[in-house]
């Protein structure tokens, strides 16, 4: 189980920002920048949550502080019990993370790419080939598979960064904004990977602007609004506390009072 407990994230705001009288952000608080306010959330083991908010909500720091790259300001975060921030290099190898901007190294091939991440997370050669050629397979990548990196659609570079982040067999899976860019082919084999997760019991967070994939992959949902958690709980509460049979106009109604409440 991962367990998010009162997360908080500040950023030192610029000198000219934080001189100005002028505060159109009710995070910007003397000089810092509150990205994250207290939030709090659990997932359960092979739940898949999607992570949902308008851009700046603050899902990527999220994201960021659970993948260890980020540490929190204060707040705790427990996997299975152990807390993320106390040993870092020891909790990545159980997670992957898929990151938007998280680029591939051009001139390397896909096949050298992961060759290079599962060595980096001490795997044996022998288990680690074994582990590449079923990713592969698994993907769809033994036609690009020994491609450089720099010559693949975004189809295909995608998939890289997500077998990159699969090599280890990791038991959480963290992915920012998983099909943006993508056509509907290339999403919908994305997108089966993260129904192939789920079945083998693992943890998956992701964030997501498509409504469409959260009502078809999703057990449960968060949504942040400036830096804060305004709802937590299944598609079907979402609905129901709304009183919307789509999820756009429910997600919007969920956070339009946060809104007004700051203007």
């Amino acid at each position: 189980m991962l367990q998010v407990t009162s997360l908080t994230k500040t950023f030192r705001l610029a000198r000219k920002k934080r001189d100005s009288a002028e505060r159109a952000d009710p995070r910007e608080r003397g000089r810092w920048f509150h990205a994250l306010d207290g939030v709090d959330l659990g997932v359960q083991r092979g739940q898949v949550l999607g992570l949902l908010g308008q851009n700046g909500a603050g899902k990527t720091t999220l994201l960021r502080i659970l993948s260890t790259s980020l540490k929190p300001a204060s707040g705790v975060v427990l996997c299975d019990g152990e807390d993320l921030t106390r040993d870092p290099l020891e909790i990545r190898k159980r997670i992957g993370f898929v990151s938007g901007n998280t680029g591939l190294y051009g001139r390397l091939t896909a096949r050298e790419m992961l060759r290079y991440y599962g060595r980096l997370h001490g795997m044996a050669t022998a288990a680690l080939d074994k582990r590449i050629g079923f990713l592969s397979r698994r993907l769809d990548m033994e036609r690009f598979l020994d491609q450089r990196n720099e010559t693949l659609s975004s189809g295909m570079r995608q998939k890289v960064s997500i077998a990159r982040a699969l090599v280890h067999d990791p038991e959480i899976l963290l992915f920012d904004e998983l099909t943006t860019g993508l056509d509907v082919a290339a999403a919908e084999s994305v997108l089966q990977v993260v129904t192939d997760c789920r079945g083998e019991g693992r943890t998956v967070l992701f964030s997501t602007h498509h409504m469409d994939e959260v009502d078809q992959l999703c057990d449960g949902v968060a949504i942040l609004h400036e830096g804060r958690l305004c709802f937590e709980g299944g598609v079907d509460a979402m609905r129901s506390e709304t009183g919307e049979s789509f999820l756009d106009k429910a997600f919007l109604k969920l956070i339009r009072p946060k809104t007004e409440e700051t203007q």
